[in-house]
């Protein structure tokens, strides 16, 4: 490629490193302008919706509506996007709404994570809640699952006249997109049904995957569980590297989400001939790289292309830990290789939380090695069976040492957002 050097999404800077006479092919996803009035396309998404009534006709002034949005580790622009519900639903009281920050597993939310989230003034003047999967008297039980489990819902979502879903569509890494139910199961349901759908049996099965919804058994816990109760309006966007809305997919939830994961797959899907002994990836920078556990997802899409026993670089800032919450340190700490652990997480009666993250993690380590650029300590990132680097250049000149100085380099410097795939697969 032509140039000197490349910018990875890296935090909220970026950070750019030397590819000068390096024999590099750089993979991105379609570039799609940001729309140049997204305010107006918003309120025509909503007015001549997918399947369904305009939102405006959906919910009546004297019903209460629930509202979910993701946390703190998605890029969604609420800020922008509520307001602009909020306008499309002035004839709904301030008081009859609920926010309810779809945590899934995740920690809550501070004050000044919201803010910067939907705004001080959607602070200010409207109930938000995070969600917690683990507190049942905050939850209202929803149905069975078809699958056989009991599906729980945050109680302000149960019990609302009217629930609407927010989030954006890119490839998953798990349960093939984005978006639609997700919001909801896991961002709002108990841990128990949340253990349920990332058993290792799910994870583990080969449709469970990038770009892939059909036979997906992942997104069909995800669809069961969700669709327990009505939702009565989907808000999905797809974003471009700018984290501005490139479209809208608005209305009945499975007919706009289909079509916002087809639009993702068109765009960000890429294909290569054969795969790659070296590949660098990110984490799509800010939000997504705030701690090594979403970093897993820019490792992932790399080893769809990744040559077995070849080197994964990755650059994400994590500068909010492995993180502490949660099951995953743990469990990356507690197990002596990547065989250990992928033993145990098979085991029937093994169920933590954040196991589907470990697993997708030692599948990778299975198979390839990991080295990763961040603000992690060096004792933290190597307990992981991870190898910390401090300069990207490097590492890859150290590794051309070992296999050849002109072996193939891929890159992909905005991570996940992007997922290679090689054609004879």
């Amino acid at each position: 490629m032509s140039g000197a050097t490349l910018k990875l999404e890296y935090g909220e800077t970026g950070l750019e490193f030397d590819i000068q006479g390096l024999n590099t092919k750089v993979l991105r996803p379609r570039f799609i302008e940001g729309l140049p009035d997204e305010a107006a396309s918003f309120q025509e998404a909503v007015r001549h919706p997918y399947g369904s009534k305009p939102l405006k006709e959906a919910i009546s002034a004297e019903e209460t509506v629930a509202i979910v949005i993701p946390d703190i580790t998605r890029a969604l622009p609420s800020h922008r996007l509520l307001p602009w519900v909020f306008r499309e639903l002035e004839h709904v009281a301030a008081e009859n709404f609920t926010i309810i920050v779809g945590t899934g597993t995740h920690r809550g939310n501070t004050k000044e994570e919201l803010e910067r989230m939907v705004g001080e003034s959607v602070v200010a003047n409207y109930r938000i809640v995070n969600h917690n999967a683990q507190d049942y008297d905050t939850m209202a039980k929803a149905g069975t699952s078809p699958f056989g489990y009991d599906v729980y819902f945050n109680r302000h979502y149960v019990e609302a006249d009217r629930r609407i879903l927010m989030g954006f569509i890119e490839p998953h890494f798990m349960a093939g997109f984005s978006g639609g139910y997700k919001a909801v199961f896991p961002g709002a349901a108990n841990l128990d049904a949340i253990m349920e759908y990332h058993g290792y049996g799910n994870i583990a099965h080969p449709k469970s995957i990038w770009g892939i919804l059909d036979d997906n058994p992942t997104q069909e816990h995800v669809r069961a569980a969700g669709s327990l109760l009505p939702v009565d309006f989907l808000v999905n966007v797809t974003l471009n590297v700018n984290y501005e809305i490139t479209s809208f997919f608005c209305g009945d939830i499975i007919e706009a989400h289909e079509n916002g994961c087809r639009f993702s797959k068109d765009t960000a899907m890429v294909s290569v001939e054969d795969s790659f002994p070296i590949v660098v990836t990110t984490n799509s920078g800010y939000p997504l790289d705030l701690n090594l556990y979403q970093t897993v997802k820019g490792m992932a899409a790399a080893f769809q292309i990744a040559k077995p026993g070849g080197l994964i670089i990755a650059a994400g800032r994590c500068n909010d830990g492995i993180p502490e919450h949660g099951a995953f340190k743990d469990q990356l700490y507690r197990f002596a290789s990547a065989e250990e652990a992928i033993e145990a997480i098979r085991q029937p009666g093994f169920k933590e939380i954040d196991q589907w993250q470990t697993q997708k993690l030692v599948q990778i380590l299975l198979k390839n090695r990991i080295q990763l650029f961040s603000e992690l300590d060096d004792e933290a990132v190597r307990k992981g069976h991870i190898e910390p680097i401090h300069d990207i250049r490097e590492a890859i000149e150290a590794e051309l040492e070992k296999i050849g100085k002109d072996a193939p380099i891929a890159l992909l410097p905005e991570g996940p957002m992007t997922i290679p795939y090689v054609k004879s697969r």
